[in-house]
């Protein structure tokens, strides 16, 4: 039986921000059904801004996701029950390069109405509309540390986006 999800608003969503993302994790996924990849992410944010509720996601050009944010315009994140922790290490570990994640995982993709993809065994979507990017710049990085990250010097690019439509799961 499919799983049903209903729209709420982002500001009626009741997680705690900095575990959803830092320690649950999430799925990013841009692309077509015909032409997608995700990878699983705990970099980023939600917040307000530009008067609107949005998201900040951070993504290497070297991940194979990065070439399908570049062409999207939108693109999902896809949060879960601490069930299927270990699909979200196989997203995080592979490349969509050598590797059907979905074939791997059994993820089931669902089409958003604008066409999005996100996955049936979430709980908690967040459709998004790119409004901004730019890459991280090492000599802004106020704190050393931070270079501590980036041994590769494979510096994040910033994505802030708008989220356009919030569903979680029945």
């Amino acid at each position: 039986m499919k799983k049903l999800f209903i729209k709420t608003e982002p500001e009626n969503i009741k997680d705690n921000p900095i575990k959803l993302i830092g320690s649950d994790w999430m799925l990013v996924t841009a692309g077509t059904k015909d032409s997608f990849n995700t990878m699983t992410a705990a970099w980023g944010g939600i917040g307000y801004l530009w008067n609107k509720p949005v998201v900040f996601c951070f993504i290497r050009p070297t991940r194979h996701t990065y070439h399908f944010m570049e062409k999207s315009e939108y693109f999902t994140l896809s949060f879960f029950d601490e069930d299927y922790r270990e699909l979200l290490n196989i997203c995080g570990n592979t490349s969509g390069r050598d590797t059907n994640k979905i074939a791997e995982t059994g993820l089931i993709p669902v089409e958003t109405e604008n066409k999005n993809i996100y996955f049936e065994q979430a709980r908690l979507v967040m459709e998004c509309r790119k409004l901004y990017h730019d890459d991280l710049k090492p000599e802004f990085f106020l704190d050393e540390r931070i270079h501590k990250s980036y041994p590769a010097k494979d510096y994040h690019r910033l994505y802030i986006a708008e989220i356009v439509n919030c569903l979680v799961s029945e």
